[in-house]
C-alpha cells in the first residue's frame, strides 16, 4: 500500500479499459533533457512551449517517458501538479482531489491562473489508485505523477493511455521537492527557462524571509498533526522541507524514528522529538485540539507548550490546505501567512501570543 499524505491508498490497477485505448506513450533512451511540452491552455492548444523542445525524454523511477510533441491536454494525478501547469500558463483538463472544496481543484493562491477557462474535471482516488477509465475518457496527451505513490503497474497501465511524468529515483512516495516538480513539468511542457524563474522566485522568497528572521537558523522546529496519535511528519516531507528551507533544523533523530517514508506515528515515549524551538501543528479545531494535546501530560510538560513554542493551523482552511499544498504557487500564500507566526513562536515569550491568519 502507499499512504497519501492524508489517508491511505492500495496500489491497484483497473486494466480492463487499455485495449480500448490508442494513444501510447513512447519510451526513449536513458538520456534526460531539459525541455518540454505546454498542455491543456484555455485555447486549447500548447501555449509557449520552444518549438525545439521536442522529443524530450524525462527519466523517472520506473524507467523512461518521451513526449514527442508539445501536448494540448494535460491530466494531473499528482495531487499538486496542476500548480506548476497553471504557473506556467496552461490549464490541465483534469486534476485530482486532495484537499476537497474548490473547484477543479484549483486552491484560491492559484484561481486568477484560470482566466476565462472552463476549471479541468475532477478526479479522485477511491482506495485503488487513479481513476483509469475516466481518466481515459479525458483523451490526454500528457499525464503528470509526480507529487504522488504510483505504483509500477499503475505507471504502465496509464502509459497506455498518454506518456507519463512519474517522480524520479530517490524520493518516497509524495516526497518529490516542489523545485524539482515544478523544472520537470517545464520541461515537460517545453518550458524550462520559465520554470527555472518561477522557482528563482519563490526561493528568493525563502531567502529573504530566511534574512529578515536569523533566530530560524539557531532553532529547531518540526510539523505534526494529531493523526491516529501523534503523526510527525520527516525530512523527505514537502512541509518539513518548508520549514528547512527557511532555515530551521528538524529534530535529531527524527527520520530514523519515522523510517523511509514521507512521515509517521511516533509512540508516547517518543514525544521528546516534539520539544523543538517552534512545532506546527495542522489541525482539525485548534482549541479542542491544543486541549487534547495539552492534557496529555507526556506533550504538555515540554518546553515547547510552557514556553508558547506552538503553531496551531486549521486544516480545512484556506491558509492550512496552502501549507500542506507546498507548490510554485501555494508557496507564497503560505510564508505570507507562515513567518510571522514562527516568529512570534520561536521567541519561546507566552506573552507574545501566536496570532493565526483570519483564512
Amino acid at each position: 500500500m502507499s499512504r497519501s499524505p492524508r489517508g491511505v491508498r492500495p496500489a491497484a490497477a483497473l486494466a480492463s479499459v487499455l485495449l480500448l485505448l490508442g494513444v501510447a506513450t513512447g519510451c526513449g533512451s536513458s538520456s534526460s533533457t531539459a525541455t518540454g511540452a505546454g498542455a491543456g491552455s484555455p485555447s486549447g492548444s500548447a501555449s509557449g512551449a520552444a518549438p525545439s523542445a521536442f522529443p524530450v525524454t524525462l527519466v523517472n523511477k520506473f524507467g523512461s517517458t518521451t513526449v514527442s510533441a508539445a501536448p494540448k491536454r494535460i491530466v494531473t494525478v499528482g495531487l499538486t501538479d496542476q500548480d506548476a501547469v497553471l504557473a506556467l500558463g496552461q490549464v490541465p483538463v483534469g486534476t485530482t482531489e486532495w484537499l476537497g472544496g474548490y473547484k477543479g481543484a484549483i486552491g484560491p493562491w492559484a484561481t486568477d491562473k484560470l482566466g476565462g477557462a472552463t476549471p479541468p474535471t475532477v478526479l479522485t482516488d477511491p482506495g485503488t489508485g487513479p481513476q483509469v477509465e475516466k481518466i481515459a475518457a479525458l483523451h490526454p496527451d500528457l499525464i503528470l505523477a509526480l507529487y504522488a505513490g504510483l505504483t509500477k503497474d499503475q505507471y504502465q497501465n496509464l502509459s497506455k493511455i498518454a506518456p507519463v511524468v512519474a517522480a524520479p529515483e530517490g524520493y518516497n512516495d509524495y516526497g518529490i521537492p516542489w523545485q524539482q516538480q515544478t523544472e520537470l513539468i517545464g520541461q515537460a511542457l517545453g518550458k524550462a527557462d520559465q520554470a527555472k524563474q518561477l522557482v528563482a522566485g519563490v526561493t528568493a522568497d525563502f531567502t529573504a524571509a530566511a534574512k529578515a528572521h536569523p533566530e530560524f537558523a539557531r532553532a529547531t522546529a518540526v510539523m505534526a498533526t494529531p493523526y491516529q496519535g501523534i503523526f510527525v511528519y520527516g525530512s523527505q516531507d514537502a512541509r518539513s522541507r518548508v520549514l528547512t528551507s527557511l532555515g530551521f533544523k528538524l529534530p535529531a533523530n527524527l527520520d530514523k524514528v519515522i523510517g523511509d517514508q514521507f512521515g509517521n506515528n511516533i509512540s508516547e515515549e517518543r514525544t521528546d522529538l516534539l520539544d523543538a524551538d517552534a512545532i506546527v501543528w495542522i489541525v482539525g479545531n485548534p482549541a479542542k485540539d491544543e486541549a487534547t494535546l495539552h492534557a496529555n501530560k507526556l506533550y504538555g510538560d515540554l518546553n515547547v507548550v510552557k514556553q508558547g513554542r506552538e503553531v496551531f493551523v486549521k486544516d480545512s482552511s484556506d491558509f492550512g490546505n496552502a501549507v500542506s499544498f507546498v507548490s510554485v504557487l501555494s508557496l507564497p500564500y503560505t510564508l505570507d501567512r507562515l513567518v510571522p507566526q514562527l516568529a512570534e513562536a520561536v521567541d519561546g515569550n507566552p506573552a507574545t501570543p501566536v496570532v493565526a491568519p483570519t483564512d
